[in-house]
């Protein structure tokens, strides 16, 4: 089937969610003649008035069970309207792998929108931070509501910067009046010098930019200390350079690292810990899907384990 985009709106129950979906679908400029299907996952105390809708064919189709986000199901209601454009409004207890699992292949994410209520959203973070992670490290655009006119919204900038430094940030006050976040987040390490050095506390923020801003480390000279990984399918002269890294609980700890070439390879064996310097080429190898940074370490040498081992988002 040809290529869907789809426009997913989540957050928690009360966020905002359906107000912005409703005033999405009664503007003439996303309802450009298109067949639409919106897939409603939860249901709060707004509810969606489709005589206010700017086009006819709109349809509304409700998922209530996680389990039903399933290539099959969501194909089949797919056809059923003939939708050319996927509407979502996704419950915010669930996990978006969820929903990027059980998706159909040619459903395109477009855009991602993130709602969080800024009254409530502290409590969420300190109770449910998995699911706050989870919705903002993958959206295009962060907004926080029903904040206080003039409060300050430091706290909620660090906490998404800490995630993701390419999304936008909105904060919308009780008043109504809207306020764009332009603060400049510089990196802790100099991306101008001959070699940019990456401290041990910063490992975390410099995997994160590297993934996010893969072009603007093309010809960069690197040196930051890092766990081996071997595999013998690299064959001879390559290895694994990178740390695990804890984004929001110990449950999502993941080994992030990068392939480098090294003609003394052999040298070191899974687990060792070393200090690399070397630079970064975006090309293809067989362990990316597609391009991904490439390592031609110049200089390794055996390093003492970093405290703590597992890099950290600060």
């Amino acid at each position: 089937m040809q290529d869907t985009p789809v426009y997913l709106v989540t957050g928690f129950l009360e966020s905002g969610k359906t107000t912005f979906i409703q005033q999405t679908l009664a503007d003439k400029r996303f309802c450009e003649g298109e067949r639409i299907l919106v897939l409603l996952c939860e249901w709060g105390e707004v509810e969606l008035e489709p005589l206010e809708f700017a086009s006819s064919q709109v349809y509304l189709e409700e998922i209530s069970e996680a389990e039903a986000l399933s290539p099959e199901t969501l194909i089949l209601l797919q056809k059923k309207h003939d939708a050319t454009k996927i509407l979502v409004e996704y419950n915010g207890m669930w996990p978006l792998t969820t929903l990027y699992n059980g998706a159909p292949e040619h459903w395109i994410i477009a855009q991602q929108i993130s709602f969080f209520d800024a009254s409530t959203f502290s409590t969420y973070n300190q109770n449910m931070r998995s699911l706050v992670v989870d919705k903002i490290q993958s959206a295009d655009m962060i907004v926080f509501n029903r904040m206080e006119p003039g409060a300050d919204f430091m706290d909620l900038h660090k906490i998404v910067r800490g995630l993701s430094r390419m999304a936008s940030i909105i904060y919308e006050d009780t008043n109504g009046e809207t306020s764009y976040d332009d603060i400049e987040d510089p990196l802790p390490y100099d991306m101008d010098a001959p070699v940019i050095v990456i401290e041990d506390k910063d490992y975390a923020i410099f995997y994160r930019d590297l993934c996010e801003n893969l072009s603007a480390y093309n010809g960069r000279t690197v040196q930051f200390k890092a766990m081996v990984a071997k595999e013998k399918s690299l064959g001879t002269g390559w290895m694994f350079v990178g740390r695990h890294v804890m984004t929001c609980c110990v449950e999502d700890i993941q080994y992030s690292a990068m392939i480098c070439k090294w003609g003394k390879s052999d040298n070191y064996k899974s687990y060792d810990w070393v200090t690399v310097t070397g630079e970064i080429q975006v090309k293809s190898h067989k362990v990316y899907a597609g391009v991904g940074p490439v390592l031609l370490a110049q200089k390794v040498e055996a390093a003492a384990e970093p405290d703590p081992a597992v890099a950290v988002f600060y």
